[in-house]
């Protein structure tokens, strides 16, 4: 992810007073794959609005809108990545107070801190700690429905364990095999696969909009060349010039390439996402 982010704050926001909520909780979730769990714990129990969702639009140049301020504005539960992800959103909470929203910062239910790999619903763990918090929120935001809340946190949990077994199934095999990516939005999963990730100085340039050194770029291309990493992930929803040179190149020296993305793709649901990149791994790499 480059941090590259516009920002439209509008004035268009009162502080919100404590209300009595009726009816189905609402949800507003940053990112789309938040949005996609929080629906599969909440089913009929609350009504979801994720902000980012387009995969034709890069999530580093999106500008918050009045719709968006207004949405937060009336939300009862917030849910972001945190840790310089998504700013606009700490923005838009800090114009619209409320004593009766509950926000969710996924990063600080795993630990992560400002400067750590922003991407972490790459981390399957994340996502299972994201999906317990809100279960508990919407427990306790809802408590007639509470055993319903819990009782699909169970099935969320369960339909996880595919992935951590394929995980599990590609470590025995891949640990240690070099890799390298344009950035690092996949790089808790190739962490959870053991693989010995390579040119992390450039990926860091190329998240944070700078540009790679001179010798950072050298010995990206040198790896491809050389064959010194036996597969290139790419970032295919965020467009920059000396990424695409790499992925270029890579194909000339016939390295394999994987394209990940930082929205969940359209009819998926996380599992399958997640699921359909570790099965490309693993095609990738016979």
């Amino acid at each position: 992810m480059r941090m590259r982010f516009g920002f439209a704050l509008f004035a268009v926001f009162v502080m919100v007073p404590a209300l009595a909520w009726a009816g189905p909780v609402t949800i507003v979730a940053a990112e789309n794959f938040y949005g996609d769990v929080a629906q599969q714990i909440g089913g009929a129990g609350v009504t979801v609005t994720s902000i980012l969702s387009n995969p034709d639009e890069d999530p580093h140049l999106f500008e918050a809108s009045p719709s968006v301020a207004r949405a937060i504005s009336g939300a009862r539960i917030v849910v972001y990545s945190g840790i310089d992800y998504d700013p606009w959103m700490e923005k838009l909470l800090a114009a619209a107070k409320s004593t009766d929203r509950r926000g969710i910062v996924v990063a600080d239910l795993v630990g992560r801190k400002s400067g750590d790999n922003p991407h972490i619903w790459y981390d399957p763990n994340a996502m299972l700690a994201f999906a317990k918090r809100l279960a508990d929120d919407l427990g306790a935001a809802d408590p007639a429905h509470k055993a319903d809340y819990l009782k699909r946190l169970e099935r969320f949990q369960e339909s996880m364990k595919p992935i951590q077994a394929k995980i599990a199934m590609l470590h025995k095999r891949l640990a240690g095999t070099p890799v390298t990516a344009t950035e690092p939005v996949f790089g808790y999963m190739l962490d959870a696969l053991g693989m010995s990730v390579r040119d992390q100085s450039f990926q860091l340039a190329v998240m944070n909009n700078t540009e790679p050194s001179a010798s950072d770029v050298a010995a990206f291309e040198n790896d491809l060349k050389g064959h010194h990493v036996k597969l290139l992930i790419y970032n295919g929803q965020a467009s920059d010039p000396v990424a695409e040179r790499m992925l270029k190149l890579a194909k000339a020296s016939s390295i394999p390439v994987v394209a990940v993305t930082e929205t969940e793709p359209p009819g998926k649901k996380y599992q399958a996402w997640m699921m359909s990149e570790l099965d490309a791994v693993d095609h990738a790499l016979p």
